[in-house]
């Protein structure tokens, strides 16, 4: 793909990750996620966009993804309020997942049968794209409510599902039907056979998330992580979920103690462990093979 066709998903990754801002700021946590219902009255989807905090309703130039955020230096134009960072910072991932998405699969593809090598290239493209956008949305609404939509993992477990039908069609491409670890991936065994090794990946974290959740009397982490667990497992197969799910704990753990060092919080807080996991996935997607060749060197392995 040329850097103009870069630039171009950029764009459009702005204009998605706009709306998404739409969708996590009008959730309303028990409501169905693009309820109108729930987002009815003055946020409605079908009104213009204002102010949560004076109402002014917004000009184009003040809608522009990204740059509005920059241009107006945080702060409404009409009452001076700042704006959330969010509106930045979902837009731009936005529009990075629309272009290191299908970056990653044009590296990683074998370039074999160029006719399959290009549906291979979109269909994994569009699914991983929408699995990313989708880690956005649950990661923001996680952050401010605390809550997980099932809906957003039931659209994941949906992704996974077709990914691992993609996967078990185009097997005879180790690279796709593989693992993020590569050759590592060799050492867990459950190699042979793509279903179980997908399914055996859901079952086991969701029985370790049960597991965690009952011990600590959903004091560690709640059903909807369970739920994420599960969906995750059949998205990323084994041993990648292990990866994962690794990482997640580890990342959580040092994040935490951060911010009881510096005050922020206490040990009794709640700190939402939904975006843990999905940066776990994230770091695999993208380093599992280069966490892997890391991870051996460092033990001398």
């Amino acid at each position: 793909m040329s850097y103009l066709s870069y630039f171009l998903l950029f764009i459009f990754g702005l204009a998605v990750g706009s709306f998404l801002n739409v969708v996590i700021f009008r959730y309303q946590p028990g409501k169905k996620l693009f309820s109108f219902q729930s987002i009815g009255g003055p946020g409605s989807l079908k009104k213009r966009s204002q102010c949560l905090k004076c109402g002014k309703k917004l000009n184009w130039h003040e809608l522009i993804p990204l740059f509005s955020f920059v241009f107006q230096k945080g702060k409404c134009l009409g009452c001076g309020a700042k704006i959330s960072f969010q509106y930045f910072l979902v837009e731009l991932l936005s529009g990075l997942v629309f272009v290191f998405v299908p970056m990653f699969w044009a590296v990683s593809l074998p370039l074999l049968a160029i006719l399959e090598y290009v549906s291979m290239f979109l269909i994994l493209s569009c699914i991983w794209i929408l699995i990313f956008l989708a880690f956005i949305v649950l990661s923001a609404i996680d952050f401010r409510h605390f809550i997980i939509p099932d809906s957003v993992n039931l659209f994941l477990a949906f992704l996974g599902t077709i990914l691992l039908a993609v996967n078990n069609y185009y097997e005879r491409f180790s690279r796709i039907s593989g693992s993020f670890f590569g050759y590592y991936a060799d050492l867990f065994g459950l190699r042979s056979n793509i279903w179980v090794n997908y399914f055996f990946a859901a079952a086991i974290v969701m029985i370790f998330f049960a597991l965690v959740i009952i011990i600590t009397k959903g004091k560690g982490m709640g059903w909807g992580d369970f739920k994420l667990a599960g969906a995750l497992g059949l998205i990323m197969g084994w041993p990648d979920i292990l990866g994962a799910v690794f990482l997640a704990f580890i990342i959580g753990s040092i994040v935490s103690l951060v911010f009881v060092a510096f005050d922020k919080k206490k040990m009794k807080d709640i700190i939402p462990f939904g975006p843990f996991l999905v940066f776990g996935a994230f770091l695999i997607f993208f380093f599992g093979r280069q966490l892997m060749d890391l991870y051996f060197k460092l033990f001398g392995l």
